[in-house]
């Protein structure tokens, strides 16, 4: 892919990446202020402020080599909100809504763009100059944030879906659960590294995005 190429899908996939990455963050970090943590507000994470957010890694690099390699779909992630959840009222039951909060931001964010692109493809003629560029960004919308919802529901600590996992699951089952945190995210490069993963997540993520965009193309 040419450097023009390049710039024209960082336009396209810029916004709706970090807007997906950094509500997903804030919405943590917000339902745990309103469940008696707030440790997310105190140091400055209640906030779209991007510099607040952003990992080198998983916000910039990650997303940017998936565009150039030219990856069905993106994915990227930002520092994580700190909770505390010992701070809780009730923090085996708040866990579980704290973690839910993640990907059902991303899942509202989905609908919200697909509502926006039924909106643009009907937008007139004289207005194609705005129409077909928010017409590709909800697109993007769309896939990224049910690649980050779905992504993040598997029940495998220290995933959201792990944490809902632990503290839905009675006690003995939940804490055998909670001891693999340490070890997810070496289980998960492994699972993409075998493409297990992709084949799990791909089919779902694809046919929920191609759902949404039909509906709001039809």
């Amino acid at each position: 892919m040419d450097i023009s190429g390049i710039i024209a899908k960082i336009s396209v996939w810029g916004l709706p990446v970090l807007l997906a990455i950094i509500l997903h963050e804030v919405a943590h970090g917000w339902v745990a202020d309103r469940l008696g943590d707030s440790t997310a507000r105190w140091m400055g994470r209640l906030t779209l402020n991007p510099i607040k957010h952003i990992d080198p890694i998983g916000t910039i690099l990650i997303p940017l080599f998936l565009l150039v390699i030219g990856s069905p779909f993106l994915f990227g992630y930002a520092k994580p909100v700190p909770v505390n959840f010992k701070n809780l009222r009730r923090p085996k039951e708040d866990m579980v809504l704290v973690a839910l909060a993640g990907p059902a931001t991303n899942l509202l964010l989905s609908l919200v763009s697909s509502a926006l692109l039924a909106l643009a493809v009907r937008l007139p003629p004289a207005a194609a100059w705005v129409a077909h560029p928010l017409e590709m960004m909800c697109q993007a919308s769309i896939l990224i944030n049910m690649v980050l919802c779905i992504f993040n529901i598997l029940p495998l600590p220290p995933l959201d879906g792990g944490r809902v996992a632990v503290g839905l699951l009675p006690g003995a089952a939940s804490y055998s659960l909670s001891r693999l945190e340490p070890y997810g995210f070496i289980i998960i490069i492994v699972l993409l590294a075998t493409g297990v993963l992709q084949n799990v997540i791909g089919p779902l993520v694809l046919g929920s995005a191609d759902y949404l965009i039909n509906i709001a193309l039809t």
